[in-house]
């Protein structure tokens, strides 16, 4: 059984793929206390892999696209399970992840790392999306291990005005190796 937060279908709001529809499924639990998270991971209810995959179902329809997202979704044992089942259901799965967790996955599974306090570097190799979170300061300790991406995606904790001109200001010098993420769901008032 898996710790499920919630499910709901909406769009990706940041990140590559902004705009795309997308279920999300919200797991519960979180290995890490990062200050600044903004995110109710709290559990709401226990479900299986097929519980979860027939909601999926309900809620998107032919969406082809579910974000696994927490908390920390990898933290659960039954996450690969639910992945397999995903696939299995014709479902394109994207993940996000803090990266700490050394996990294998499926080479078409879409990870998305945002490092907070420390990363696993394999999973940062195997990151599709590297996301630094900026709060106050750009966090370049992380840099180091995506130094084979060739775009670093910086976004503003909380859309703060201060953050975001932090994060533009590093995007603007920084043109060929960095974007700006901001969090477009929130500014048009959706989950």
């Amino acid at each position: 059984m898996l710790a499920v937060a919630e499910i709901f279908y909406s769009i990706q709001g940041e990140g590559t793929w902004t705009g795309t529809p997308a279920v999300f499924v919200r797991l519960a639990g979180c290995n890490l206390a990062c200050t600044f998270c903004d995110t109710d991971y709290a559990t709401k209810f226990f479900a299986d892999p097929a519980e979860i995959a027939r909601r999926v179902g309900e809620l998107g329809g032919a969406c082809p696209t579910v974000v696994l997202t927490g908390g920390e979704p990898l933290a659960q044992a039954e996450t690969p399970a639910l992945i397999d089942r995903l696939r299995a259901d014709g479902r394109r799965v994207h993940l996000e992840s803090n990266g700490t967790i050394r996990t294998e996955l499926p080479a078409d599974v879409w990870l998305c790392v945002s490092p907070k306090e420390r990363v696993d570097a394999q999973m940062a190799r195997r990151a599709d999306e590297a996301k630094l979170i900026v709060d106050g300061r750009i966090p370049e300790e992380h840099l180091p291990l995506f130094a084979d991406r060739p775009t670093i995606l910086l976004q503003p904790e909380g859309n703060k005005p201060a953050n975001v001109a932090l994060a533009l200001a590093y995007v603007k010098a920084h043109p060929r190796r960095f974007r700006l993420s901001l969090q477009t769901h929130k500014f048009i008032g959706i989950p």
